[in-house]
Formats: C-alpha cells, structure tokens, sequence
C-alpha cells in the first residue's frame, strides 16, 4: 500500500500482509519449540537406557574416566597436531594430481592415449585398493627398494600412500564436473575464437571447480579422518598417542579424546559443506541468482 505524506511515497504494509508475517512467525516458533522437545525427548531416553543397563558402571569406568581423559588429552592433542600437518599439505597435491588426471582422462588425440590410458588404470587401482592397505604397501614396501632419495620418514610415507589414495577419488569428482558442463559451452567459447585449452581453461574448469566443491569438501573431511591410518607405520600422531596411553593404563578413554578432536575438525568442515550446497541449490533454482 502506498501513502503520502509530507510530498513523498512511502511503501507500507498491508494489514493482510502483516497479519500472514505474524502466523509465519507463531508457526516457526511453535515448530521449533516442537523439534526442542522431541530431541531433548530422545537423547533423555538413549542418556536413560544406556546409564541403567547393566554394563555402564564397567564401561563409564573403561571408556569414560575423567581422570584418564585429562591425562591422555595433552599428548593426544600434541599429535592431532601431525594429523593436521599430513592434511594440510595433502590436501593442495591432491587436487592438484586430481585435476591433472582428470584432465589426462579427457585426452581425445590419439597421439596422447598412453597418457589417457595411464591416468584410467591409476583411477581404477588406487581406488580399488583399501587405504590401510594402501599405507601398508607405500609405508612397508618403498623403504624396503632401498631406492635413492625415497623418504624414510613413517608420516611423510603416509601422506604419500593417502595421496595416491584420495587422488584417484578426487580425480573422478573433477572429471564429473567438467562432463556435466553442456557442450554448448565449448560451442559458444570456440565460436568466439577461443582455442580447445583456452575454452576448457577459461570456461570449462570455473563452472566445473564451482560444481564440485561441495563432493570435494567432502572428501576431505575423510581424509582429515583417515589421517589417522598413519599410525599403523608408527609416527605419533593422536590414535598413536591415545594407543600407547591405553596400552599403559589398560583404559580405552584416551580413544575419546582422539574421537573428540577429529569430531571438532570434522563437523564445521560438514557444516560448511551443507552450506555450500545450499548456496549452490538456491543459485540453480529458478530466479535465484547468479
């Protein structure tokens, strides 16, 4: 509804419209007052069956003991630190041998099928084989060549051995990207005189990258995870830490402070991946936006 007043126009609300804001607002608050109560209902239940079964005094004990839980955490934390240092700098080769292999698979000259067919059989090995046993072959198996230059460090053999791992699956991501972009795409980037690389490079890749980053942080909320596999080669990192505590004290509690700190990483890394694929499903919707 329009008004004047003192020569100028002002938008006001109707009272139609303020009266359908006022039910909006009552039913989103009687609807979260209702999912309140139902979770708080829930978790008093599970909190209910599980403290009056007839093991928890046992498992309180062995799982949940404060005293342990202080006493392991400053050595876990002190090695959640290598878990965080192998993901940080795995992360950036990973896409980087992701993207270049996904392109690799994208090769159509003939010329260049060696490298095409190189880049397929990488994809198909490394994500065929398990990741633990993938650390076992790179982290046992490299230092027994006894090969010039090759690292000895358990961590850095580790890292490796996750790289070639998450690679072959981020690969793949990237390659579902960059096929999902329309053909007409390329057709309108060479009908402006763009070369093939240019058009993949200028037009192709930015739509593709956007498209996955959603499936590609998630891939790297397992692998901040699977850091933890690294431990089987001995370094001490936090499962480490927290199996050395336990052998000592023969009390699973440290396992709870490793849990908690990859629980603490790993959920605002999920969060943010909801985001974002929100953000991206409002921008495809129609009217949306750009």
């Amino acid at each position: 509804m329009t008004v004047r007043a003192g020569g100028e126009t002002a938008w006001v609300k109707s009272e139609r419209q303020l009266d359908r804001e006022a039910r909006r607002r009552r039913a989103g608050v009687r609807s979260g007052s209702i999912a309140a109560a139902s979770t708080v209902l829930c978790v008093a239940v599970v909190l209910a069956v599980v403290v009056t079964s007839p093991g928890w005094p046992r498992v309180h004990e062995t799982f949940f003991n404060p005293g342990e839980f202080t006493g392991a955490f400053p050595d876990v934390l002190r090695g959640f630190w290598l878990n965080v240092r192998i993901f940080l700098i795995a992360e950036p080769v990973i896409l980087v041998l992701g993207l270049l292999v996904a392109l690799a698979r994208g090769l159509r000259t003939p010329l260049l099928f060696p490298l095409r067919a190189l880049a397929v059989a990488y994809t198909d090995v490394f994500r065929g084989i398990p990741t633990i046993l993938l650390v076992y072959l790179v982290g046992f198996g490299l230092p027994a060549l006894r090969l010039q230059g090759v690292p000895d460090s358990p961590a850095v053999l580790g890292g490796f051995a996750l790289v070639l791992s998450y690679g072959a699956y981020v690969a793949e991501v990237f390659r579902a990207g960059i096929d999902s972009i329309h053909p007409s795409q390329r057709a309108a980037a060479r009908s402006l005189g763009l070369s093939k690389p240019q058009s993949l490079r200028f037009v192709v890749l930015p739509q593709a990258v956007r498209r996955v980053v959603p499936p590609l942080l998630n891939d790297f909320a397992s692998l901040q995870k699977d850091t933890a596999l690294v431990a089987v080669l001995g370094p001490l990192e936090a499962l480490r830490q927290a199996q050395i505590h336990s052998a000592t004290n023969f009390n699973y509690t440290p396992y709870l402070a490793t849990a908690v700190l990859f629980v603490a990483l790993t959920v605002p890394m999920a969060r943010f991946t909801d985001h974002l694929a929100a953000r991206a499903e409002r921008r495809r919707a129609p009217g949306g936006g750009t």
